[in-house]
């Protein structure tokens, strides 16, 4: 049988999460995009709302109640990172949304020494933010999937062994998210030249303050004004061993059962659409033409009616990728989860583009956040694989004859 209906607990979990964001992180996206158009750095005005929603417990909320943390479903996280994402969608996917599910991703994959050592001060309440570092600059993200032992092509920052340590040289796109900011980095380096670059590669776990490591300016984005993005350099980083995260050569594999990284992101995306999609209506209610609210014209009562369809679509697609990853994690990571994110990126750019063809000459002003919301909602297209790459990737076929839609 299938029931949507969320919990008792889901819902209370919800409230939490939308009043938390309403307090403690709308006040400040709202200085940073009250700051003229100046260059301001977001992280001093989001500290402390960060340690306070660590505090609440939405970081450690994916972390097994055997490491210490909240054993939350991936379901729950998608209601949690929905309301986050509704506020400001680049804060809730990349310091709360990334850091939760790099968090579950130790837990998941990582030793009972490293789950010891990191977890502890995540599961405690203490704010730590966390960043994964992959991309590179002129590589193709597409190169992961190169099939052949090429060692011009993919991921060139080198990991080599020296005693028990490893050393990688190497340098990481100004697109990654948290650089600058994070407390410790979820490198992918090359520890092999001699296979395709899907098994090439291994994750280490890099503390910040680690010698050698160092991030560049802030990377300024159309839009997620609100989040942290820069160039990661790393100059004869040493790493121990027992900083290897997974297997050796097997990073692709780590990243693939954490669906939930993708999921979360789309949550938040799902979290702009509706926002959107509110601005848009409540707007079409108060506005008047020919004397009466431009929401009784059909043209704009089409246009809200199908925006609210795009947001209800986009979050059964995330909702399904989320149940998914609770029991079949590899299923979700490679059908389900990009599914999830490339309808909820669509669903909000088309829902922001709605909101700001309803708000008329005020949709491309400041005063409304129309048009904040459609430059974010682009932002999703490229970020954590572009949309083409996503769906080249998905399986052809559909399995119609499971109704469970679990393969």
């Amino acid at each position: 049988m299938i029931d949507l209906t969320r919990t008792e607990e889901q819902r209370a979990l919800q409230e939490t999460a939308r009043e938390f964001a309403a307090r403690e992180l709308a006040p400040a996206v709202e200085r940073v995009y009250a700051s003229d158009g100046h260059v301001l750095d977001p992280w001093p005005l989001f500290r402390d709302p960060f340690a306070r929603g660590c505090e609440l417990g939405l970081v450690s909320l994916l972390v097994p109640e055997a490491d210490g943390g909240g054993g939350a479903s991936c379901v729950d996280a998608a209601l949690v990172l929905e309301e986050l994402g509704a506020v400001d969608v680049a804060v809730g996917s990349s310091l709360f949304g990334l850091t939760a599910t790099l968090a579950q991703l130790v837990a998941r994959s990582g030793t009972p020494g490293q789950k010891e050592r990191w977890l502890e001060p995540v599961c405690a309440g203490r704010p730590v933010v966390l960043s994964g570092a992959l991309s590179e600059p002129d590589r193709a993200g597409s190169d992961l999937f190169f099939p052949e032992p090429d060692p011009s092509v993919g991921v060139q920052t080198v990991a080599r062994p020296d005693g028990d340590d490893w050393v990688i040289n190497g340098r990481k796109s100004a697109f990654v998210t948290n650089a600058g900011i994070a407390d410790a980095y979820f490198v992918m380096a090359r520890t092999a030249f001699d296979a395709p670059p899907a098994h090439a590669m291994t994750m280490f776990y890099v503390p910040a303050g680690t010698p050698g490591l160092s991030a560049g300016t802030r990377t300024m984005l159309s839009g997620w004004k609100t989040a942290s993005h820069a160039e990661l350099v790393l100059d004869d980083v040493r790493v121990p061993a027992a900083d290897v995260v997974g297997d050796v050569g097997r990073a692709g594999l780590v990243f693939a059962s954490s669906p939930e990284i993708a999921i979360g992101l789309a949550a938040c995306f799902v979290g702009l659409a509706r926002a959107a999609h509110e601005l848009a209506a409540g707007y079409a209610e108060e506005r008047v033409s020919w004397g009466q609210p431009i929401a009784r014209h059909q043209a704009v009562a089409l246009r809200l009616a199908e925006a609210a369809i795009d947001v209800q679509a986009a979050r059964l697609m995330v909702w399904d990728a989320a149940v998914a990853a609770d029991r079949e994690p590899m299923v979700a990571a490679v059908r389900k989860a990009p599914a999830a994110k490339v309808v909820a990126v669509d669903a909000a750019i088309r829902t922001a583009q709605r909101a700001v063809e309803t708000l008329g000459a005020y949709g491309v002003t400041t005063e409304y956040r129309a048009a904040r919301y459609l430059n974010d909602a682009w932002v999703g297209w490229s970020c954590d694989f572009t949309r083409d790459l996503l769906l080249l990737g998905l399986p052809r076929e559909t399995n119609v004859s499971d109704p469970g839609g679990s393969s």
